[in-house]
């Protein structure tokens, strides 16, 4: 099979298989599940355990397909590299770009929550004070190695899985009636307050809505699997031990939520897991879940950076960004870094500044941007899959369930889920602002792509 884009990179290969399984499955739990889930089950109630499905669902074929290609074919850009491989140039410089978009932005969000409950602990220190404390600290670790950001991450994504499964261990006594002062709940907060769905499928597709961009973040796992020891057994190994777990931590978890608690005893503002943890006994709930969700976004933030810098370093490669980026020292991309938390500094200063003016705007910018990237991974997908088949069968050593069927129901999936996005009032603006920053990279790719020809 021929290859578009260099195989060897300059790289360290510092990651451990430990560092890749964690985050595969730390990576993805972030304040988003936390304390977003709440809005989930504001409008579906019970039935948010059906949209974890639908949306947990979606997000393990997405990964299922990125896992098969970033095995067959292990890149620092990964699904920017596949898309370009498989459709083009046009493709790999906009999913790239839109990416690293993403997580400079996000980057934001992360630093400005992590630095408001830094905040509330040590009001003495400005809310921007610590805002620099943690990009200082997490720019440092990202260029010193990348061993550095696996450690981080590795411990980052332990506590947070040791919380989850504390969380359904004390759960499910309480669900029995095992805990001191507790009676057996049964069913019958499932079948009552109005029902399983007491606002119908309805309330299921708005809570899918809610709750699918919580599951962003797996794909970070595949960019770091290319500077992992054994990229190709690492990535498949990681991908394999993630999607099952994560769809059990996330469903369990609202599971014992939904079934501890009437659904309508969740408080907006406030994490439903702290509901369910102070009306089992559980002491100091409140800070122990800020503790968790802090540490949550520390981690988002750390890893939001890498990718980044990663995404951006392969897009240098292929000339699809300022050459100058390619500067590596001792392993790291370290101008690659610089210019991902160069921007993040800006995306936070007008956090801090415009939430609701500027800032707002470049969110939703990117608020749809995770499903145009899941379109082209699944439409790569479907590309280098007969490719691959045709000229390289023994690279598949991870392969995507009940190809092509599956791959096709989950673009659809993805093609509803725009459509609903459309006819809600509060996920509009999001689809409209990110469709035309979408617009404007494909416009910036197909006039690149014009010069190339005539070059």
């Amino acid at each position: 099979m021929h290859d578009q884009v260099p195989s060897a990179e300059p790289l360290s290969g510092g990651l451990k298989q430990r560092h890749l399984t964690m985050l595969g499955l730390g990576g993805v739990i972030g304040a988003g599940l936390f304390v977003g889930s709440g809005a989930g089950i504001a409008v579906a109630g019970p039935g948010i355990v059906v949209s974890y499905l639908i949306a947990g669902a979606l997000a393990m074929c997405v990964m299922r397909m990125l896992g098969e290609m970033s095995a067959a074919m292990p890149a620092s850009g990964s699904f920017s590299v596949h898309a370009e491989r498989a459709l083009g140039r046009w493709a790999g410089f906009s999913v790239g770009w839109l990416y690293w978009f993403l997580l400079v932005v996000v980057l934001a969000v992360e630093a400005t929550g992590a630095a408001q409950i830094a905040n509330g602990w040590v009001p003495g220190i400005p809310q921007w004070a610590w805002v620099l404390l943690f990009m200082v600290v997490f720019t440092a670790t990202n260029l010193a190695s990348v061993r550095n950001f696996g450690e981080f991450e590795f411990w980052f994504a332990t506590l947070k899985v040791c919380a989850i499964i504390a969380f359904l261990v004390l759960g499910a006594l309480a669900i029995f009636g095992v805990l001191p002062d507790t009676d057996p709940v049964g069913l019958t907060h499932l079948t009552g307050d109005g029902g399983f769905l007491p606002h119908g499928w309805r309330g299921v597709v708005s809570g899918v809505l809610a709750v699918i961009f919580a599951f962003g973040g797996l794909e970070v796992v595949t960019i770091a699997a290319a500077e992992s020891d054994d990229p190709v057994r690492s990535v498949a190994r990681a991908v394999r031990s993630a999607v099952f777990r994560i769809l059990f931590f996330y469903v369990g978890s609202m599971l014992v939520i939904v079934t501890v608690l009437p659904w309508t005893a969740q408080k907006a503002g406030i994490s439903p897991y702290v509901t369910v943890l102070d009306s089992i006994g559980v002491p100091s709930a409140g800070q122990i879940m800020n503790i968790v969700v802090f540490v949550a976004l520390l981690s988002a933030l750390n890893a939001n950076l890498y990718g980044s810098s990663r995404m951006i370093f392969s897009l240098a490669e292929r000339d699809e960004a300022p050459k100058a980026l390619l500067k590596v020292g001792g392993g790291v991309p370290r101008r690659a870094v610089l210019a991902s938390v160069a921007f993040g500094f800006v995306s936070v200063l007008l956090n801090l500044e415009w939430p609701d003016t500027v800032f707002l705007y470049m969110l939703n910018s990117v608020g749809a941007v995770l499903l145009f990237v899941w379109a082209l991974i699944a439409a790569s997908q479907l590309r280098l899959r007969r490719r691959l088949e045709a000229e390289a069968p023994e690279r598949l050593v991870l392969k995507m369930w009940a190809f092509p069927w599956l791959t096709w129901a989950a673009l659809a999936a993805m093609a509803v889920v725009f459509g609903l996005m459309l006819t809600d009032d509060t996920a509009r603006p999001q689809l409209l602002w990110s469709t035309g920053a979408t617009a404007a990279v494909l416009v910036v790719a197909g006039v690149r792509e014009l010069r190339a020809r005539r070059v």
